[in-house]
């Protein structure tokens, strides 16, 4: 495949290194020194203006599959995908980081039907994407990652053991859980691997569970912590992502904070939200953060534009007893050592981006649905053809290791066991490793 993108900073750097090794990628950037960035990446690079047909020829965006429009200038990327899609059929992806960019082109697509719009094939906002990611972990209790399927009738949701947790220790198979929730994936220590009925929980282990709503309720009340429904809620940063998440949380009942240390953005914010309390005054501030009896939170969200801060603040919330801290980091290797440190869920804005590409929008990667922790497990989906012979599910046997998590069978959706029966036109969606997709897609095209 030919991926072609326009803009050569730290986003395009990031989807860059996530797919030269098995595509084709050129990079278009009027400055060369933000071209220089990439020399250790083995990708062509073009010093020059996209808005430009001879340029985009040469890059030969003609044969191209994929076109991402991702530079810093909103308008540069809409007018860019309309110039690609005058001389080539490529799938056009437009990067913007306005809201008022993202409800224009949804009104003149939705409602006016504007050939402009039909030149984009996809909008992608990160702010939004990073905003929905943590609104899903804030409003399922104790969980540090939620992903939702099969039109919300089906859920993953990953869970970390701490001391008190009744997996501790454990073995899976001396372990009880409700018939509508299998164990797919455990985590330990940064390495994912799929479980065995002799796989024990450890310390700090984090458990991937997939199920119904109403199984995985079951389970989290019965073996975690949660005791009722988040309440409390305190922003640390009033910033477009803070301004965005309030937003989402002001539709429910749950009382929220805003620390925000700019006395002039406080003020726009205090227009804005009627319900929330904002507070200006910095996150790191020990004095404050006691006054604001921070440790009776049932969750902080760290979310200023700078990972330092947002680690200092993150941890000082944690020491004063806040049930659940979500910090905001600006890349994946810093997520992993902010969580290795206290932080209960580190979120990356470009790894959100990354991910949505990899899943939704990449032909290549029919199929996939999903991609959990930052990139080593997959959710894959697969709908058997009207040929398939109906089996038992103790009969398929996965060339690698994965998990038949769900069998959607219409509307209706199972949590498969043994002995549940596999038919023709079941769609499965199925919890491996990454490495292991284009074996078990393999697989079940025979």
């Amino acid at each position: 495949m030919k991926i072609v993108i326009y803009g050569a900073n730290e986003m395009a750097s990031s989807i860059a290194a996530e797919f030269f090794e098995d595509h084709d990628v050129i990079v278009i950037d009027p400055e060369q020194k933000n071209l220089d960035s990439f020399s250790s990446l083995d990708v062509a690079t073009i010093c020059a203006d996209a808005m430009n047909i001879e340029i985009l020829k040469q890059a030969d965006i003609i044969n191209a599959d994929v076109f991402i429009a991702l530079s810093n200038n909103d308008e540069t990327n809409i007018i860019a995908c309309l110039m690609v899609r005058q001389v080539s059929d490529s799938q056009t992806i437009c990067f913007v980081s306005k809201k008022e960019s993202m409800q224009s082109l949804n009104s003149l697509k939705d409602e006016y039907k504007s050939s402009y719009t039909q030149c984009i094939d996809s909008i992608v906002w990160p702010s939004n994407l990073l905003v929905q990611e943590i609104f899903k972990i804030i409003t399922v209790p104790d969980a540090v990652d939620v992903e939702n399927f099969a039109k919300g009738r089906a859920r993953l949701l990953e869970y970390r053991i701490k001391e008190d947790s009744e997996l501790l220790n454990k073995k899976l198979k001396d372990c009880y859980f409700n018939s509508e929730v299998l164990v797919v994936g455990i985590v330990r220590k940064d390495e994912l691997f799929i479980p065995s009925g002799n796989s024990e929980f450890l310390l700090n282990d984090k458990v991937f569970l997939m199920g119904t709503p109403i199984g995985l309720d079951i389970a989290a009340s019965e073996l975690f912590e949660s005791k009722g429904k988040v309440k409390k809620i305190v922003i640390i940063g009033g910033g477009s992502v803070g301004f965005e998440l309030a937003n989402e949380l002001e539709r429910t009942q749950m009382r929220i904070k805003i620390i925000e240390n700019n006395y002039n953005r406080c003020e726009l914010l205090s227009q804005k939200f009627k319900k929330a309390l904002i507070l200006n005054g910095s996150g790191t501030n020990l004095e404050l953060l006691e006054e604001e009896e921070i440790g009776k939170t049932d969750v902080v969200v760290a979310i200023t534009n700078n990972d330092e801060k947002n680690l200092l603040c993150s941890l000082l919330s944690k020491q004063l007893g806040a049930k659940k801290v979500i910090t905001r980091v600006s890349q994946g290797a810093t997520a992993s050592l902010f969580e290795r440190v206290g932080v209960d869920v580190a979120i990356s804005q470009r790894e959100a981006c990354v991910d949505e590409i990899k899943n939704r929008i990449i032909d290549s990667r029919a199929g996939v649905i999903a991609t959990v922790e930052r990139g080593q497990g997959e959710i894959l989906e697969i709908e058997l053809n009207k040929n398939f012979i109906a089996k038992q599910l103790f009969e398929i046997k996965l060339p690698k290791q994965g998990v038949i998590a769900i069998v959607k069978r219409g509307s209706k959706v199972i949590i498969p066991k043994g002995q549940t029966q596999i038919k023709a036109l079941d769609s499965l969606l199925i919890f491996t490793k990454t490495q292991d997709i284009e074996a078990i897609k393999e697989y079940f095209k025979q």
